[in-house]
């Protein structure tokens, strides 16, 4: 029986910062990777190339006579792994929707059970998803010719295909990508020596070297992630290891998963001690980030970018000289029509000078009348007063006095 192995990422790093000048030849193979990328996630990305994806030898043939490779002065130990990791990322890309598509399919309650079957014989099939895709005549081989044709017999394969292109359409996504964060690199590419590797760069015959802090050698491909603001670069390679496996880790373990510490086991190890820290940190910080971004969003509203009627609005409403509000859907500020905005409008004002609303229109307070419109500004005030035009008594009391003056809240 052969042996069991996993993938595991072996991780190596520069032992001095790269120069400046090292660094920039390693962004620009980085930059050109990208380029490639893109220009294949643009070509081939599409329902249209779907029967070129398996398995990417027409992809490689077509992407050698565009002539992209020799107008950016890629070497082809770089292009062509762009390309490969390019079209590696297409596949994912359509793995994810046909598994969100048979999600749904699976959940869809209306449809028979003949009808998911169907369905689910075009997500497996590649030539019968690619064929309902681009509307094309289905070429099968014999036997899975004849099996398509009795379940399609058995449903609406028209209408099937129609909600198969429109469940397709609403999870496929433009590949796009932006940062040249590294690049894939071949063993014909690079060379283990004096303590460190020797990586070729896009002049011919030229190659940096960049000091590691291990002697560990690789001969198979890796990926070069660039650091160009520490100066640092990191080496991920892939390596196959043996699974180990022990006669005596038979039992059980009992394990509790906690927000201070990450696991416990029944015997009482503690794993992830710093974990309530790092969760904490991290609360901390989207808090911080979240208040950043509506104070920001906040400002940029109040500033009034948006028309001058804004920015006069937002400088009346600063002031204070013009029953100017905020509106606290929009950010912006509107003309205060109502009683109730105009109460809010004075709160504002009366804030800004120290002053508090009842004290302002209680001048008086053993003569006064409560007016109709104050009824309304808060629950409050309803509550204490069903009589909006009963005047008050002569004399207030302590009790009567504190529910006057203190601060109105809307």
């Amino acid at each position: 029986m052969p042996e069991q192995t996993i993938c595991k990422i072996v991780r190596q790093y520069n032992k001095v910062p790269v120069s400046g000048e090292d660094m920039q030849k390693l962004q620009e193979i980085a930059k050109d990777c990208a380029s490639v990328k893109n220009y294949v996630f643009g070509r081939y990305g599409g329902i249209k190339s779907l029967s070129k994806l398996y398995p990417g030898y027409t992809v490689q043939n077509e992407m050698t006579k565009s002539g992209l490779r020799e107008s950016l002065g890629l070497p082809s130990v770089y292009f062509y792994l762009a390309v490969f990791d390019a079209l590696k990322e297409i596949k994912l890309q359509w793995g994810r929707v046909k598994a969100a598509v048979l999600k749904r399919v699976n959940a869809h309650e209306k449809f028979a059970e003949e009808e998911k079957h169907f369905l689910r014989y075009l997500l497996k099939v590649s030539n019968a998803f690619e064929s309902a895709l681009n509307r094309t005549k289905l070429k099968l081989p014999e036997d899975l010719q004849r099996q398509y044709e009795f379940l399609a017999s058995q449903v609406e394969a028209e209408k099937l295909e129609r909600y198969l292109r429109r469940q397709v359409r609403k999870y496929v996504r433009k590949l796009h990508t932006e940062e040249a964060e590294g690049f894939s690199i071949g063993e014909r590419a690079y060379r283990y020596a004096d303590h460190g590797i020797y990586i070729s760069v896009k002049q011919k015959r030229k190659r940096i070297f960049i000091p590691l802090t291990d002697g560990n050698r690789y001969v198979r491909q890796i990926y070069i992630r660039l650091y160009p603001d520490q100066g640092d670069v990191e080496l991920q390679v892939p390596v196959y290891v043996a699974v180990k496996s022990h006669a005596d880790y038979g039992r059980q373990v009992g394990l509790s998963m906690g927000m201070r510490v990450m696991l416990v086991t029944d015997e009482g190890h503690l794993y992830g001690m710093q974990f309530g820290e790092y969760q904490k940190q991290l609360s901390d910080w989207l808090s911080e980030q979240t208040v950043s971004y509506q104070r920001q969003f906040r400002q940029e509203k109040i500033s009034g970018q948006e028309t001058p009627a804004g920015r006069a609005a937002a400088q009346l409403y600063q002031s204070g000289a013009e029953p100017f509000i905020e509106d606290r859907k929009t950010g912006g500020f509107v003309f205060a029509q109502t009683s109730r905005d105009r109460s809010q409008w004075s709160r504002k004002k009366d804030e800004l000078s120290g002053v508090h609303l009842a004290e302002r229109l209680y001048p008086q307070p053993a003569q006064a009348e409560m007016p109709g419109a104050v009824s309304g500004i808060c629950g409050g005030f309803r509550k204490r007063y069903q009589q909006s035009l009963q005047p008050l008594p002569g004399a207030w009391d302590q009790e009567r006095r504190k529910i006057f003056l203190q601060p109105l809240r809307i």
